[in-house]
């Protein structure tokens, strides 16, 4: 199992020291080992879980209900049911946001071909 700094886990993550900081503070990243110095020490664990927090908030997860998948998580599996409920929930307002940019797309598309012919 390979280790990594706080800087080396910010680096391979996309998430900045602070937003590791801060995930720590809110309980979306916990048990983070410490060294003998104090120093957060992350695992390729840790790295996989902040995965999931990174694809959870590109895609518009609130913060209160990423908090609440963590908190299920550490629940354990007793809160399977639970975690995929709130994953297809996700999912559904995923696919509608989605759609509406879609839509937006084709609109800008077309406002984009209209000053097109307009030019000489």
């Amino acid at each position: 199992m390979s280790t990594y700094t706080p800087s080396g886990a910010a680096t391979r993550s996309g998430f900045s020291l602070d937003t590791l900081r801060y995930y720590e503070r809110i309980g979306l990243l916990s048990g983070v080992v410490r060294s003998s110095s104090g120093h957060r020490v992350f695992t390729d664990g840790d790295l996989e879980w902040l995965g999931v927090l990174r694809c959870l908030r590109d895609t518009g997860m609130p913060i209160s209900d990423m908090q609440r998948y963590a908190e299920l998580a550490r629940d354990g599996e007793q809160t399977l049911t639970e975690r995929l409920n709130l994953l297809r929930e996700h999912a559904k307002a995923v696919e509608e946001h989605l759609a509406l940019l879609a839509d937006q797309y084709r609109h800008l598309q077309a406002k984009i071909g209209w000053y097109e012919g307009q030019l000489p």
